[in-house]
């Protein structure tokens, strides 16, 4: 969870909502990623969905079998979605999403035994240090534009 935190902490510097997600495989980090929503101005550049395409390439498939996604934030409906459709067997996340989060916090969508694949889910893990990197990140924009208007 340490290094998807760094990973988040890149995604802040750009300017983007601080995310991070990694993608173990056998031991080993196969995939890396940030939010890019911002950058890309594309809706679908969350880090989860991005480290999914990197992890895919590496391996070769759509599967990722024996794969573990830790991320930041917990998956919202699209990222919990794409966890689901390539077959990742464990999702470690840190903060939970009261907003939009789809693993534990409005939908429980990857243990609903209506889809032909369910994930093992381990949460809080890091939690307080994922969520006060959010915290701060939208206490610092509102500053931003609160300066704005003033100056």
């Amino acid at each position: 969870m340490n290094i998807a935190i760094e990973e988040a902490k890149k995604a802040a510097c750009l300017g983007e909502v601080p995310i991070g997600a990694i993608i173990v495989y056998k031991n080993e980090i196969i995939a890396k990623a940030f939010n890019l929503r911002e950058t890309t101005q594309n809706a679908t550049t969350h880090a989860e969905i991005l480290a999914i395409q990197e992890a895919c390439s590496k391996i070769g498939s759509w599967r990722l079998e024996e794969t573990t996604l830790y991320v930041t934030l917990e998956p919202c409906p699209m990222c919990a979605g794409a966890i689901l459709q390539s077959r990742i067997p464990r999702v470690v996340y840190g903060a939970r999403d009261a907003k939009a989060g789809c693993v534990d916090s409005l939908y429980n969508l990857l243990n609903d035994n209506r889809f032909n694949h369910m994930c093992e889910v381990i949460e809080g893990v890091l939690a307080e240090e994922c969520g006060s990197l959010l915290t701060q990140f939208f206490r610092n924009l509102r500053e931003q534009k609160k300066n704005q208007k003033r100056g």
